[in-house]
């Protein structure tokens, strides 16, 4: 009963699409801020954390920041998820718009 119980959840797991979108990492200190898309907005905060900790994170000023002000001033923020519903194409598309929109709206830098 366990054992079916528990390869339902794994299968579940396995069957369930990410969730595409934008998101932004701000400084807190600075004001800074940063946005970027990713198709899986699930993981993203941590493969950003992990490289800043490791000092590996390929955007500069961003690296640069979090070496100044220390992890505790950075907040990470889900801006948009797109639609599951939407094809490759529309939602390549999409993302390019509203990461525009939001890099605008909020005075980012893209990463």
């Amino acid at each position: 009963m366990e054992r079916d119980r528990k390869k339902a959840l794994i299968a579940a797991y396995k069957e369930r699409k990410p969730a595409v979108g934008i998101y932004a990492v701000t400084c807190q200190a600075s004001g800074a801020c940063w946005v970027g898309r990713t198709p899986n907005l699930d993981t993203v905060e941590n493969r950003l954390w992990f490289t800043l900790r490791q000092g590996s994170n390929p955007h500069r000023g961003l690296q640069a920041a979090w070496a100044e002000h220390g992890a505790d001033a950075f907040r990470f923020e889900r801006l948009e998820q797109l639609k599951d519903d939407i094809g490759a194409l529309t939602r390549e598309r999409l993302l390019k718009e509203r990461l525009a929109h939001w890099a605008a709206a909020r005075q980012a830098t893209v990463i």
